[in-house]
């Protein structure tokens, strides 16, 4: 989910940037002095982007004002949509190990995350596994997904995945404790019946 929205992200911010180097990059160069083609909207130095006329054209018009409105509600909700996503950090970017000299080190939360999930997905009965830190840098928390295979013990990959891949991380990372929400998931057994 979150590299959708990093990409939605990039390519909206790419776009709203671009829409505003070109218009804005046309009004100047018309306000410069540069002549514009037959079609564009601004003619001159001395000319309005939206005259009297254009401004007032659909006024009068029962359906305007609540077409207006609609849209730019709409453009408003998609705009704080995108201000909370964008300012919600769902991941943690580094981990603070602590190297016992008082100054630690930062270990970046992807790595950590990768191996987390690398080691979960290995164990015995385990399709797919899916790792996420969050919290603090210094008191991370995990967020573990894993696919078991149908014939596996949810009980006994959880234990395992307790014992062995998170005490693995939380003592790799120098950390004292590393709580973890834990989602498991069976995967449908796809064998055909037999009559």
């Amino acid at each position: 989910m979150m590299a959708v929205l990093r990409i939605v992200n990039r390519v909206l911010l790419g776009l709203a940037g671009l829409l505003l180097l070109v218009l804005g990059g046309s009004v100047l160069a018309v306000g410069l002095g540069l002549d514009p083609p037959s079609w564009w909207i601004h003619d001159g130095e001395r000319d309005v982007l939206l005259s009297d006329a254009d401004r007032t054209r659909w006024r009068d018009e029962g359906w305007w004002w609540p077409t207006v409105i609609a849209v730019l509600a709409v453009v408003v909700l998609l705009a704080l949509w995108w201000l909370i996503a964008v300012l919600r950090r769902r991941r943690l970017a580094e981990v603070l190990v602590d190297t016992g000299d008082g100054e630690g080190a930062l270990l970046r939360g992807r790595a950590l995350e990768g191996v987390l999930a690398a080691e979960a997905g290995a164990l015995d009965g385990v399709g797919r596994a899916q790792a996420a830190l969050t919290g603090r840098r210094s008191t991370p928390q995990a967020r573990v997904r894993m696919r078991l295979e149908p014939h596996v013990d949810p009980g006994d990959a959880l234990y395992r995945l307790t014992t062995e891949a998170l005490t693995h991380a939380r003592d790799s990372a120098g950390l004292a404790t590393l709580p973890a929400e834990v989602r498991l998931r069976a995967v449908k057994h796809g064998a055909e019946r037999v009559s």
